[in-house]
């Protein structure tokens, strides 16, 4: 498995696999061709089915343009072997004569990949030694140690200035969230909801405030990353909201100290890191299972720890956050990462602190690993049709009213 810097990755959104990873892509294109005197860049799959809602070719073009003009070909019905996201750059001459070309892969939370292999660029060595849960686990209760100390091991004393500057982006994402009103950005002319949503929740009783407070978290970050504000990836930007909400709620409502904080956000990127490996946490590939899902998984083993649970009971929180929200599709009405995204992140949030209680009331003993869950949601991302899978034209998506009025179908 890969350092927890490639689970938690600092950028703006909307989207990791849409925007994130083509905008890298380009730069690396770009910097390969700075004399080139045209570029063609053409989208396949799931990257062309939403790339317009996503604003990929926006994305795109800022970096290309400044060199040569670009033109965008989109080719949603066609999908490339190694993953549904692929990209395909080409760069000319005066002439018009192609120079070069390359084809390349967004797979899902910031990261690209040629399909290669070890001979790949974007080819990273392993970090850590063990790469399921079980053995993860195992190795925790034969030293004493816990999930975080794991991470210590593995990735050495510069991983906390990194997850310390997670976690200060995480912070001031949501502060702005709060801070920010009006709309979004796009058709559907959606209104933010956390201001509104934080001011009506601190009004309550703490037993309501608590639960409406995360709510409001988790809507600033989604907000924001919707807006193409600064966020991190946690594990993608579709799922920013969920891991900040319940990290932010608990240090406020709590008062955890900074290191007991950057351990939890350790723990919440081991798990995210055990599922990227084993499975997928790309949208396109797997349903919104891989991206809000595996979100919830993270900060429900954050939390328990927090809270003291042990590695079974951290373990079991992690599967029942992913295991209840199996086969959750990924619909994006418009391709936006809005509808119903934003409220996604809100509902999983919340859906976490209940997973890392319920553990918290058991011995940890269960029947159904967290290994075998992501094994499972795998297999269930595979059999997903496409058009539940970031394509905007299933499940929520498909024939929703605002599609002709706004005219984004």
């Amino acid at each position: 498995m890969e350092s927890l810097k490639r689970i938690f990755r600092i950028g703006k959104g909307p989207s990791s696999s849409h925007t994130m990873g083509p905008q890298q892509a380009a730069q690396i294109f770009a910097n390969s061709h700075p004399k080139a005197k045209a570029f063609e860049v053409t989208l396949y799959g799931s990257l062309a089915a939403t790339g317009k809602g996503h604003m990929t070719d926006v994305t795109i073009k800022a970096v290309l343009e400044p060199i040569a003009p670009v033109e965008i070909v989109w080719k949603a019905d066609i999908v490339l072997p190694f993953h549904t996201n692929g990209m395909v750059f080409k760069s000319f001459n005066g002439a018009h004569h192609v120079t070069d070309e390359w084809t390349v892969y967004s797979i899902g939370g910031g990261a690209l990949s040629e399909g290669k292999g070890k001979d790949d660029l974007f080819y990273s060595p392993s970090v850590y030694q063990l790469h399921t849960l079980k053995e993860i686990q195992q190795w925790c209760e034969d030293s004493g140690k816990s999930y975080w100390q794991y991470v210590d091991e593995c990735e050495g004393a510069e991983i906390w200035d990194y997850l310390r500057t997670v976690w200060q982006t995480m912070q001031e994402a949501i502060e702005r969230g709060l801070d920010h009103e009006g709309r979004l950005p796009g058709p559907l002319n959606l209104a933010r909801k956390a201001p509104n949503y934080y001011i009506k929740a601190r009004g309550y009783k703490h037993s309501l405030q608590s639960r409406g407070l995360v709510y409001a978290y988790a809507l600033a970050v989604s907000e924001e990353n919707a807006s193409g504000g600064t966020i991190v990836t946690a594990p993608t930007c579709g799922a920013c909201g969920v891991v900040p909400a319940v990290l932010y709620q608990l240090a406020k409502g709590h008062e955890f100290s900074e290191s007991k904080m950057l351990h939890a956000l350790a723990t919440a990127g081991l798990f995210g890191n055990i599922v990227k490996f084993n499975a997928s946490i790309s949208g396109a590939e797997v349903g919104c299972q891989g991206e809000v899902g595996v979100a919830c998984a993270m900060a429900s083993a954050a939390a328990c720890q927090l809270f003291g649970g042990s590695p079974s009971q951290i373990e079991y929180a992690a599967e029942m956050g992913l295991e209840h929200h199996l086969g959750m599709t990924c619909d994006p009405v418009c391709g936006l990462v809005q509808i119903p995204c934003i409220e996604r992140n809100a509902f999983a949030a919340c859906r976490a602190l209940d997973a890392q209680l319920y553990a918290s009331f058991s011995d940890g003993r269960h029947r159904v690993s967290f290994d075998h869950v992501v094994e499972v949601m795998k297999q269930t991302g595979h059999d997903l049709p496409s058009l539940y899978k970031e394509t905007g034209i299933g499940g929520l998506a498909k024939d929703y009213d605002l599609l002709r009025k706004a005219g984004c179908s």
